[in-house]
């Protein structure tokens, strides 16, 4: 299912005088971030003036946060994008979450957890069994959010009750 907004990442601390903001981001990559001109923190929507990368992170500079007093109050808060200004293509684990998965004898249950590893991917999919289905193109055959379906193929030891 596809949700509005998509949590991007936390701002961890305030960057200089001029009210720029520390972001720890929570997408692949700190350089995905500089993609976007607007975000939301606390409910409110912010356009994003400036947006680097420094390291690991993000500092960003919101149109009306002036001061380092008002960035200090955007400290532990949530940075937010709006799902409309992604890529349709791009699917993140949030909305994986509750999808039916099914496989050529019809639905096996629902996914539960998105497990990340360094190679790729596993969604743990519930129903009557257990499986762990490695998010690699040779299983995942095709996944609509808007119809909340994904259809996989199965190979033995994916169920997890197999010996």
């Amino acid at each position: 299912m596809r949700i509005p907004f998509i949590e991007a990442g936390e701002i961890v601390t305030t960057h200089g005088l001029r009210g720029e903001v520390k972001v720890l981001p929570w997408l692949d990559t700190p350089d995905m971030l500089c993609e976007f001109d607007r975000c939301r923190v606390d409910g409110r929507e912010y356009a994003m003036e400036t947006v680097r990368v420094q390291k690991t992170c993000n500092l960003v500079k919101l149109r009306g946060v002036d001061t380092v007093e008002q960035a200090q109050a955007l400290r532990g808060k949530t940075l937010t994008l709006y799902r409309e200004d992604i890529d349709e293509d791009v699917i993140f684990a949030a909305e994986l979450i509750g999808v039916e998965v099914y496989a050529d004898e019809g639905c096996i249950g629902k996914i539960t957890q998105v497990l990340d590893y360094p190679g790729n991917s596993v969604y743990v999919v519930k129903g009557e069994h257990e499986y762990m289905i490695p998010a690699v193109k040779s299983f995942i055959l095709s996944t609509d959010l808007d119809a909340n379906r994904m259809r996989v193929r199965l190979i033995e030891g994916m169920r997890g009750d197999e010996d």
